[in-house]
């Protein structure tokens, strides 16, 4: 059966692909972006293979913005089936330029350069904002269409720091923990109106957002790349289709009896203890 499936933050690498493979299984997608000509693009990309798909600028941080999408796709489509909430991201205010903090660096003054002590309020406010408020409104304007109908679930965007945390991320890795204990619980909160909850949680994968810290302009791996391979055990970052099938699992018929759960698709890298 054809569903109606919503996904956030889809004018991205990873969320565009699995709106792509979605809509590859028939399904009727409506790609939600801050960016207007991102999320069209990735529409218009899906109606050139034979697809259906609208491309709609949405705010996931403004009720109003999302109630506005929603009317879009209701009048459209239908009642809404599954929503992925794919819209995250970082600040660099919430972020350390170390990833320990030493004695000399709180003598350090060159500009930008931030300790724990220099972090800014405004940029982890951002990233708890984005990631974790992100993720519940959008759940609260769309997941009004499945309450009491059959197969109907909503697939959340975790992170494996949200496990064990990253160096020079407190933010970030704190927002994504956050979007996993939200999983679990909207899981059993949901339990008895029929609507699964559940979460993948990607390794590293290069993005627009990181492809700058972990490579080099030429393609070679920074410092910090190179730590990740080295405690990645298969040796090599994750691509946007290492995704699809987790997604089409989750979202699926297959995964009826699933719900709360948090998937790690990282080549190991949560597994391993380095040793």
């Amino acid at each position: 059966m054809n569903k109606v499936i919503v996904l956030t933050g889809a004018g991205g690498v990873l969320c565009s692909t699995l709106a792509i493979a979605l809509a590859e299984q028939g399904h009727k997608i409506a790609v939600l972006d801050l960016r207007k000509a991102a999320a069209d693009n990735v529409a218009n990309e899906i109606k050139a293979y034979g697809g259906t798909a609208l491309g709609i600028m949405a705010n996931v941080l403004e009720k109003d913005s999302l109630e506005a999408a929603k009317k879009i796709i209701n009048d459209t489509y239908g009642k809404i089936d599954i929503l992925v909430n794919g819209a995250g991201g970082n600040h660099p205010l919430g972020t350390t330029s170390n990833p320990f903090l030493e004695t000399e660096d709180l003598l350090n003054k060159t500009e930008g350069f931030k300790t724990f002590f220099d972090l800014d309020p405004k940029g982890i406010e951002f990233t708890f904002n984005l990631n974790f408020l992100g993720t519940l409104i959008p759940t609260q304007v769309f997941a009004t269409d499945m309450v009491g109908r059959d197969d109907c679930s909503v697939l959340n965007i975790s992170s494996m720091n949200a496990f064990t945390p990253l160096t020079k991320i407190p933010a970030y890795s704190g927002a994504k923990a956050a979007v996993s204990n939200f999983t679990q619980w909207l899981a059993v909160h949901f339990s008895k109106v029929g609507i699964r909850v559940n979460s993948l949680a990607p390794g590293f994968f290069l993005t627009d957002q990181n492809r700058t810290l972990l490579t080099h302009a030429d393609g070679s791996l920074t410092q910090r790349g190179q730590q990740i391979i080295d405690q990645t055990p298969m040796q090599r970052y994750g691509n946007p289709e290492d995704l699809i099938g987790p997604t089409l699992w989750l979202c699926g018929e297959g995964a009826k009896f699933v719900t709360g759960v948090v998937v790690p698709i990282d080549g190991g890298f949560s597994a391993y203890s380095g040793v």
